[in-house]
């Protein structure tokens, strides 16, 4: 018997747009706010992909993405890229709990979107990135404290509001299960 792969021509054409828009948004959208550190509208955009696509598209599509934006400023900074593919990842699991491609996004699906952003930004910035940060680059502990913290508060705000707005504009171009039955 023949295992069914998960990975569509779909889902690679998803990684793709999203990587690209990850970058494009990040690179030239960016707010600088604190030491290398800025307001980020991608992971709005990332976490609409990773809703709509699941895990694998939004895992692939940070990862490509923030490599992207860091190799065209000059290299790249591993502790951050791994964090935002596993921003990606965390919101794409998300999926399973908001029904996204029937049109249902009220406020029970936006509270578990945005408990879960945070949730996700929280693992991601305070403690991957700034893991990582440690493991491989030997930065300063009591610097990146701050980093991660400014990080993790300005994109839990950017992306409530941008992700929030994406998916609920996305949710009214989908047909709702059953609006297509004869009324009585």
């Amino acid at each position: 018997m023949e295992k069914k792969s998960n990975v569509t021509i779909k889902s690679i054409v998803a990684i793709g747009i999203g990587a690209a828009l990850f970058f494009v948004v990040g690179r030239f959208v960016a707010i600088p706010i604190f030491a290398n550190t800025t307001a980020n509208l991608q992971y709005g955009i990332l976490s609409v992909f990773s809703i709509i696509f699941g895990p694998l598209v939004g895992a692939l599509a940070g990862f490509i993405g923030h490599t992207l934006i860091d190799l065209s400023w000059g290299g790249p900074w591993w502790s951050w890229i791994i964090a935002s593919a596993v921003f990606g990842l965390i919101m794409g699991l998300t999926k399973k709990k908001i029904d996204i491609d029937n049109g249902v996004f009220g406020k029970k699906e936006i509270s578990i979107f945005n408990v879960a952003q945070i949730i996700a930004h929280a693992i991601c910035w305070i403690v991957v990135a700034s893991s990582l940060d440690v493991l491989i680059y030997k930065e300063d502990i009591t610097k990146l404290v701050g980093q991660s913290l400014i990080a993790f508060s300005a994109n839990v705000i950017t992306t409530a509001i941008v992700g929030t707005a994406l998916l609920l504009a996305y949710a009214k171009t989908r047909t709702k299960a059953g609006s297509l039955k004869k009324e009585d």
